[in-house]
């Protein structure tokens, strides 16, 4: 098996894809107007798709901007350096950049339909090993 995508479902699919391509600095892969993709480097991708959508799969099996359980989470070379970069355009961080337990930097912030977005940076050897290999398959 591989995973290949999040999908973030939402009433304004312009906005969180301009939103997604200036913090990512990823260009947006249009299909429709009601469905984008950001691919990473990984191979996998974040993909916006607006309500419209949703019917096609099973109506009213998503609602947009109603996560309260996922965090989108980026894998970056300097969160600080991406923290400072952000800084007057992300308008809702959650924390500063924060060395996490596990060894990742991390800043916590969400979208503008409140998904809560991670971006992060490994800092332990533990955790640079983890990530080394992980991004070499």
């Amino acid at each position: 098996m591989r995973f290949v995508s999040i999908r973030i479902i939402t009433s304004d699919v312009s906005r969180l894809v301009e939103f997604y391509e200036r913090a990512t600095g990823v260009p947006a892969i249009w299909a429709t107007e009601d469905f984008a993709e950001l691919r990473t480097t990984g191979g996998a991708a974040l993909a916006i798709a607006g309500t419209r959508t949703v019917p096609l799969f099973a109506p009213g099996s998503a609602r947009p901007a109603d996560n309260h359980s996922a965090i989108i989470e980026f894998l970056v070379d300097d969160v600080d350096r991406v923290h400072r970069n952000l800084t007057g355009f992300v308008t809702d961080f959650v924390n500063e950049p924060t060395t996490m337990p596990w060894g990742n930097r991390s800043l916590l912030f969400r979208d503008p339909d409140g998904n809560l977005v991670n971006f992060f940076t490994p800092v332990t050897p533990a955790a640079v090993e983890k990530f080394t290999h992980g991004l070499s398959r």
